[in-house]
């Protein structure tokens, strides 16, 4: 056996439409189905264990349906380069198939290195484009009827026979024993002793398609009237953000759902909500595909030189808003959230990031990774794009300066969110809830709660910090260097067909 196929998977981690997967398996060879844990992504500061956990999950689903074809998914571990090296000793015709991978500048070096190897060899790589995403696009004109387009296809469905098919047995016991991922390194890497794991989603194809139909058949009715709020939201929305991040599901298969399935009665507005950020999904993702650089610089190349605080206590600021000990109940609240279950609605999350930059004014790039490695649906195509947005270095987007008081108030009127989050603070009645530092001597004896050792006083004076923050942000957009980038940003970026 001197000819194989492989498909290697990245974040496509579904058996169903998927094209890569479809051409492999029409070639009639025999199939190698592989993912590969790298090194670089193993250390990669945005990849913490509940991306791993739900990784060897979504691979654990796909295994227990592939077991009737006699095919399992091969974990490596790796540098890619060094195992189609090994492999191609192996196999001299080896076929790679793989999804394009709209990732970080690590990923996108990857597979630069790994095309001049294939050409070298004469491996036949292809690659095919993930959703409707343009690889190298420089200009967004027709970019809508591209993406309608797409999402009107045909899924990509492989056909797997009934075969007893023994390449995967050939394979394992070919292989170079240095690329074989260790039980002890797979749970070193799905190991953090303080996550509760009951708090975290389940990965996987079939769990996917569950969370759909729950979403349809109950949960989804108040998308709309909820999205906002930080606890309601975790029913309410739809929470398939991991399953479309590690691709357990297509964003194509999601389109074609919505257009199919009946809108009860009562849920138009939602499903209509539900569907437009489908469409901006991908949006965001092909804006990242297209301003990579964004990974490292302002969208807003004028904004690298903003006037961010750069001193020992913006260090010791930043440290609070990791930590959440900022003394802001919902900011505090928000971040102990998304630290123990993965999972914030967009709203927060928005938020999180005004206050960082914009009332600390704590220069993006030093929270960014962080915040990131806490989101269990951590997709770099829509992370620095909405992180940029937030942090207002965009040059073309409304400025949005989220009051953390305001949005506690409105958004968690009843404080359920917060009494949740911040139970040292669950003691004290509604009215002062959200604003603990005005909290007398006699009213902390009273709630048990002592400002300072219980609960933080707040590192900012909110009011103070948000009119600074006007005042450098308008200032500085109306700079000549601001509006001259927004023009070539918009050029780039914008939708033109519209």
């Amino acid at each position: 056996m001197d000819e194989v196929a492989l498909v290697w998977f990245k974040r496509d981690l579904r058996l169903r439409d998927h094209k890569p997967l479809k051409h492999a398996v029409e070639t009639g060879l025999p199939l190698i189905l592989a993912y590969i844990v790298e090194p670089a992504i193993v250390q990669d500061p945005h990849m913490q264990a509940r991306h791993w956990r739900f990784i060897f999950e979504s691979i654990d689903d796909l295994n227990s349906q592939l077991m009737e074809f006699n095919q399992h998914i091969q974990v490596l571990y790796g540098d890619v380069a060094d195992i189609v090296n090994s492999l191609a000793v192996k196999y001299p015709k080896l076929h790679i198939f793989s999804f394009e991978e709209v990732g970080l500048r690590h990923t996108y070096d990857r597979d630069r290195q790994l095309r001049k190897i294939c050409d070298k060899r004469g491996i036949n790589w292809q690659e095919f484009a993930s959703g409707a995403v343009i690889r190298g696009l420089g200009h967004r004109r027709g970019w809508n009827r591209h993406w309608l387009e797409v999402m009107s296809q045909s899924t990509d469905d492989p056909q797997f026979k009934r075969r007893i098919d023994h390449s995967n047995d050939a394979f394992s016991q070919s292989l170079d024993a240095k690329f074989v991922l260790t039980d002890t390194l797979k749970q070193a890497l799905c190991t953090n002793h303080t996550d509760k794991i009951e708090y975290f989603q389940l990965g996987g194809e079939k769990r996917a398609w569950f969370t759909l139909d729950h979403f349809y058949q109950q949960r989804g009715k108040y998308y709309a009237q909820h999205i906002s709020n930080p606890t309601l939201a975790r029913r309410a929305c739809s929470r398939l953000s991991p399953y479309l991040a590690w691709g357990n599901i297509s964003i194509r298969q999601l389109v074609q759902q919505v257009e199919k399935r009946d809108v009860p009665n009562g849920w138009q507005r939602s499903i209509k909500a539900f569907t437009s950020r489908l469409h901006w999904r991908c949006h965001f993702i092909q804006k990242f595909e297209s301003e990579s650089e964004m990974e490292f610089r302002c969208t807003n190349k004028a904004y690298d030189q903003y006037p961010y605080s750069n001193d020992a206590v913006s260090g010791e600021r930043l440290t609070a808003w990791k930590n959440a000990s900022t003394g802001i109940p919902l900011v505090d609240a928000c971040m102990r959230a998304v630290c123990n279950t993965g999972y914030l609605n967009f709203r927060m999350r928005a938020m999180l990031v005004s206050f960082l930059t914009h009332h600390l004014n704590i220069d993006w790039r030093l929270g960014i990774e962080y915040l990131g490695a806490q989101f269990l649906d951590f997709e770099p195509g829509i992370h620095y794009p909405q992180f940029h947005m937030q942090a207002g270095v965009t040059g073309t987007n409304t400025i949005r300066i989220y009051n953390p008081i305001k949005q506690s108030l409105e958004k968690d009127p009843n404080g359920d969110f917060i009494r949740k989050w911040c139970p040292e603070l669950s003691q004290i009645p509604i009215e002062l809830l959200h604003t603990p530092w005005k909290l007398t001597t006699m009213e902390q004896n009273l709630y048990e709660v002592t400002l300072g050792e219980d609960y933080p006083e707040p590192i900012i004076q909110v009011d103070e910090a948000a009119r600074q923050a006007r005042e450098r942000l308008w200032q500085y957009r109306k700079r000549h260097d601001v509006k001259l980038e927004a023009k070539r940003v918009l050029n780039k970026l914008s939708i033109l067909d519209d």
